[in-house]
């Protein structure tokens, strides 16, 4: 055997997906891009997408907990839908779990104050941000408001050509010298000054006993709007996320840019994946789960025991006893996909990454057999023969994968929420996309990484 033969028989070469698919391919790429790009700019919240993917599954024919094809919300923050396949739910089912939630700016609960006749709103960053990505630029008012009445008031601000937008004001390098510049990046900007400027005229009268007339200029605005009044802030959900669409990035149109793609680009593509599979073999669910960027608590995380309450409906719907040994004995037959992004390799920032096993943009989904930091500590590590399985199923269905790890083993790691899935005893893998900028405002996605994670999820859901 020549060298070169023998080079192509044995060695690994990774794939680019522009160099694999056909032009049919390509024109379904670029379809699922502009949409995913309209679903990002409008969908940035987890009520936002739950919304989202209620309304989609209802208009398929979902129904709220109907046994063969439905779904179920729980608290307007966890989405699961399922279909039944034509095996028995007791051969196991095929899962894919993806998170919903999203580092941004949550308003404090008594939020509003004013100084020097300017209005803001203090804010408590949720989930790993850098800090001074989020000043001096547009930001967005999203969420809900519990009236004690019964009502939920839904805001978004910002978002329409006609709104005005909001931001948090940076300090000008010539002042920023000793308070700024000369210390650590992680301590310029501190979470107590991420305050929102939200006003600046005061309110209309010359009543001297009134001391704080911005402050009450803005309240009487959002009253006028929305009819809410100063102490509703303490029963509302009021994220400051980004403002303004995703776009395409590149001269070539080549990456989805944009906020919140971790993780709801597989939130996307696994509920678009789901839709499209008819007939499965094995009963299809899908979980969007909330809560993951802290940690995964509360009610509607995955360390909720939320997840088995739906198990164990669908094992009581299908004639059998709801026991715990029928749903471990489904767990240890059950497949599933952790659907989670990871980094992509960035050339300005080659000391951190190992290039010769971090994901590469434009080279299809990324799998990563364990997460974890350090000695694999907090890490779920799939077997083996999962994920050979997995990956013959991709190769016969072309789909473009590359298998990687997350960083040089001492420059830190990250998690996802496969070890608490595969605490049931199911064959889990983590795989998504990589991304560059993961955790910023503006995260960025290569086309073909999403349409091959669209591609890899349909395929596992058929198999």
């Amino acid at each position: 055997m020549k060298i070169e033969e023998l080079e192509k028989e044995l060695t690994y070469k990774a794939k680019h997906v522009y160099e694999e698919i056909d032009e049919e391919e390509k024109n379904l790429l670029e379809k699922i891009a502009k949409e995913y790009i309209e679903f990002l700019s409008i969908v940035k919240t987890e009520r936002e997408t739950v919304e989202f993917g209620k309304e989609l599954l209802e208009k398929e024919g979902f129904k709220e907990n109907d046994f063969k094809k439905g779904y179920f919300i729980y608290k307007n923050k966890f989405l699961a839908c399922w279909k039944l396949g034509k095996k028995p739910i007791t051969e196991g089912l095929r899962i894919i779990v993806s998170h919903i939630d999203t580092p941004r700016l949550d308003l404090k609960l008594h939020p509003l104050f004013e100084d020097t006749d300017l209005a803001f709103l203090k804010t408590h960053y949720y989930g790993g941000i850098k800090k001074y990505h989020w000043v001096a630029q547009p930001l967005a008012l999203h969420g809900v408001v519990a009236k004690k009445d019964g009502r939920i008031i839904k805001i978004v601000i910002g978002e329409n050509k006609e709104d005005p937008v909001f931001t948090i004001c940076d300090l000008l390098p010539h002042l920023a010298k000793k308070i700024q510049a000369e210390k650590k990046l992680s301590e310029a900007i501190v979470g107590e000054k991420l305050n929102v400027l939200v006003a600046g005229i005061p309110v209309e009268g010359k009543d001297e006993k009134v001391k704080e007339k911005v402050k009450l200029k803005f309240l009487e605005l959002i009253y006028k709007k929305y009819g809410i009044k100063e102490e509703d802030f303490v029963s509302a959900e009021l994220y400051i996320v980004p403002a303004g669409s995703a776009r395409e990035v590149g001269l070539d149109r080549s990456f989805v840019g944009g906020y919140g793609q971790d993780d709801r680009i597989c939130a996307f593509t696994s509920l678009k994946a789901f839709l499209e599979v008819e007939d499965p073999e094995y009963t299809n669910l899908i979980l969007f789960m909330d809560k993951e960027e802290i940690g995964s608590e509360g009610n509607t995380s995955a360390k909720s025991r939320i997840f088995e309450g739906i198990i164990y409906n669908l094992i009581k719907n299908s004639g059998l006893s709801s026991t715990a040994d029928n749903f471990f004995n489904i767990m240890t037959k059950t497949k599933a996909i952790s659907a989670d992004v990871t980094a992509g390799i960035d050339p300005n920032y080659m000391e951190v990454h190992d290039k010769l096993n971090d994901a590469k943009l434009g080279f299809g989904i990324a799998v990563s057999r364990y997460t974890g930091h350090g000695g694999k500590y907090m890490a779920n590590e799939a077997h083996v023969e999962f994920l050979a399985w997995l990956l013959k199923n991709w190769d016969e269905n072309k789909v473009i994968y590359q298998v990687c790890s997350m960083g040089k083993v001492d420059e830190g790691g990250g998690g996802t929420v496969s070890k608490y899935f595969a605490s049931y005893g199911m064959d889990i893998v983590d795989a998504g996309p990589p991304l560059l900028s993961m955790h910023s405002p503006f995260e960025i996605a290569h086309k073909g990484d999403l349409y091959m994670t669209y591609k890899a999820f349909k395929t596992f859901l058929k198999v």
